[in-house]
């Protein structure tokens, strides 16, 4: 009788934990969350997550605050979030870093397919490749017969070592077969301010920051890395369009957790990626970014991670980049 007893025992409080579990699981949120980023205030990564946190601040019912951990490529904020409680109040915007630093640095304090799950991609970018005006090139073809013509002597700009615009300045190196210099700067500001200077001939940026350049005449833009025409560039032809497929490159920004959140409430916050997503005012302000907004599922951005991370593995051991 007493064993009867004990195993109904058992039988009821495991019951009554599983129950607490959903009703805690369908009560979230009940505090603020935090939205990381690991970068300083003021570029294109803070740009994404500052558009989305308003709104799902007003989807969810409980304010989402932006923290910015900037350092260590990013890693110190995504180790952050990777050794945070796994109960959705500390979230990771996450960007192509998360993608290449596996292979950027020696060693990292956290496993990025292990130790963090994907929420929800919120959207995608291409790289532009742009040259100063006063460059006598007009086409991607006349830039590659240029770099050819004088090989190791045209210097490219980007925001700095391991970013994803120079990652694709060294991509495009190894398959258009030129000899180009990548001049690093610290962040993507100066880099511009130097192209327009003409201290350094051409670029690989992100969109945002040079679109209103672009549209001004100051700087030509020859092509746009992605797999389709950038909405915020429809003129410019993309690589794949001028016989060089296997130079795209496209950038992923998405939201990641700590790995074991509840599924339910990885499901609630993807939903509220995707409402937010398609309301008009987000989607303008992230074409304006240079980001195209496309939403995906949790499961869809794993698979992404899990094809970009070897992706740019070979390409990051062959150009021997290394930032630590």
């Amino acid at each position: 009788m007493n064993s009867l007893l004990r195993k109904a025992f058992w039988i009821c409080a495991l019951i009554f934990l599983g129950s607490t579990h959903i009703v805690s699981a369908q009560g979230y949120p009940e505090k603020a969350i935090r939205l990381m980023v690991g970068y300083a205030p003021g570029g294109l990564t803070d740009g994404v997550a500052r558009t989305l946190a308003p709104q799902l601040s007003d989807i969810l019912g409980k304010q989402v605050v932006v923290e910015n951990r900037g350092g260590g490529g990013s890693s110190i904020a995504t180790d952050l979030v990777a050794k945070s409680p796994a109960d959705g109040y500390t979230l990771l915007m996450a960007d192509q870093a998360l993608i290449s630093n596996p292979s950027l640095f020696s060693s990292l304090p956290y496993d990025t397919l292990k130790d963090l799950q994907p929420v929800a991609l919120v959207g995608t970018a291409a790289s532009v490749i742009v040259v100063n005006s006063a460059l006598p090139v007009r086409d991607l073809k006349a830039l590659i017969t240029l770099a050819k013509s004088k090989p190791g002597t045209l210097n490219y700009a980007s925001g700095g070592n391991g970013t994803m615009t120079h990652l694709a300045g060294e991509l495009f190196k190894q398959v258009a077969r030129v000899d180009i210099v990548h001049v690093p700067y610290k962040g993507t500001g100066p880099a511009v301010v130097d192209l327009l200077g003409g201290q350094v001939p051409m670029m690989f940026s992100s969109i945002g920051p040079v679109a209103q350049y672009i549209k001004s005449g100051q700087l030509i833009a020859l092509a746009v890395t992605g797999e389709t025409r950038s909405p915020a560039l429809p003129s410019v032809p993309t690589l794949s369009e001028l016989g060089l497929a296997q130079a795209t490159v496209i950038g992923y920004w998405g939201m990641m957790a700590p790995t074991g959140i509840p599924g339910d409430v990885a499901e609630k916050l993807m939903k509220a990626v995707n409402d937010a997503v398609k309301r008009p005012d987000v989607n303008q302000r992230l074409v304006a970014l240079g980001i195209d907004p496309s939403f995906a599922t949790g499961a869809r951005y794993e698979k992404i991670l899990s094809t970009e991370i070897p992706k740019w593995a070979q390409v990051i051991k062959f150009a021997n980049i290394r930032i630590d």
